[in-house]
């Protein structure tokens, strides 16, 4: 089960159950839909007799945030599963954060946009680089609390997985 709302609408919460190879229920109701991919990250979505076209721009899969365009509008989705819900209810939501010191790319790909600077004081969730990867653009978000150290690549850079694209202080 996951709790999901929009950074537009914050107080709108849909509860979406979703079984691997099963139903899909949003609130408790059967949802039915057919989805049709068209490749590089664009989809054909028919539901209740409507017709929309969706675009993939990005997925943080860490903090489970996903961006879509849907019939061309811009929507950013925030997801808790049951473990951050859990956690919000014993007041530990930032229990799981931790110290972090640097940025790894996540995937190989190209620098699209660097957002930051070295002295500039990040909030969690802030974003900080541009990654586009697979025709895709995945914004790299700040992991945590503190102050950009270095920037360790340029744009346009193509980086591997795993190397330091950030430090901390």
């Amino acid at each position: 089960m996951f709790q999901v709302r929009t950074e537009a609408a914050p107080q709108q919460v849909w509860e979406v159950d979703y079984q691997p190879n099963g139903p899909i229920t949003v609130n408790g109701q059967p949802f039915d839909w057919n989805m049709t991919a068209l490749g590089n990250g664009r989809f054909h979505l028919l539901q209740a007799g409507r017709s929309f076209t969706a675009e993939l721009v990005s997925v943080d899969y860490a903090t489970k945030a996903v961006v879509l365009k849907l019939n061309g509008q811009r929507l950013e989705l925030q997801a808790k599963d049951r473990f951050d819900l859990l956690l919000d209810k014993l007041g530990m939501s930032n229990a799981t954060s931790q110290k972090v010191n640097e940025l790894k790319a996540p995937m190989p790909g190209l620098i699209v946009d660097i957002r930051v600077a070295p002295g500039q004081t990040v909030q969690k969730g802030d974003p900080l680089l541009v990654l586009e990867a697979m025709k895709m653009e995945n914004i790299l978000k700040a992991p945590g609390d503190g102050t950009i150290a270095a920037i360790k690549v340029s744009l346009r850079d193509n980086v591997t997985k795993g190397q330091v694209l950030v430090q901390f202080s």
